[in-house]
């Protein structure tokens, strides 16, 4: 079960449709070995484009060795930031280390789907299986699409494990804040 304040999961909504039509992403940061998200990181979908032509071709060169020939269509057309995100490399390592400099880890690894709903694709699946993935973190799914229905709080945000290709869907409770909640005996306060 994913235990998450409702503060954050208005922040990935308020990504999600800045975003929109494009794919959000990002991290919601935690205490090392805690299941308590706390800090929510925007990263920069590198799928999106920037102006720069010689820098979109790169992303587009590595989007199509990512992903292979399989996965290099969506509907009939070239997968693109509106089906697709990747975290842009210099953004994540700087990420990862300021994450390790704080002891924290990615407890939620969030994106927004823009025209299908809050469920993994089989690209979604393939990343979060692959040789660095790590099975504690909490894929979340949010779709911005029209017609999204809602599961939480009004609004289409599921949360995921992905292990080995493995999709389960897990339960999701918004609190307004973790003091007391079942997260944890470190979230009692200390006594007088």
């Amino acid at each position: 079960m994913l235990v998450i304040r409702a503060d954050l999961v208005d922040e990935v909504m308020a990504h999600a449709r800045a975003e929109h039509p494009h794919e959000a992403c990002g991290y919601i940061a935690g205490p090392e070995g805690a299941e308590r998200p706390e800090r929510l990181i925007r990263m920069r979908n590198a799928a999106k484009p920037t102006g720069d032509e010689s820098a979109d071709a790169r992303e587009r060169a590595q989007r199509s060795v990512i992903l292979g020939e399989a996965q290099a269509e969506y509907e009939g057309e070239a997968r693109s930031s509106t089906t697709y995100y990747t975290f842009e490399t210099k953004q994540l390592l700087r990420v990862n280390a300021e994450m390790d400099d704080r002891d924290e880890w990615p407890v939620v690894n969030y994106h927004s789907h823009t025209r299908s709903p809050a469920y993994p694709s089989q690209v979604d699946i393939d990343l979060a299986s692959g040789p660095l993935s790590d099975p504690r973190i909490h894929y979340v799914i949010v779709s911005t699409r029209e017609d999204a229905t809602p599961t939480v709080a009004g609004l289409e945000f599921r949360s995921f494990r992905i292990v080995d290709g493995v999709v389960t869907e897990e339960d999701v409770e918004v609190v307004e804040s973790y003091m007391f909640s079942h997260t944890g005996a470190d979230d009692v306060p200390d006594r007088a």
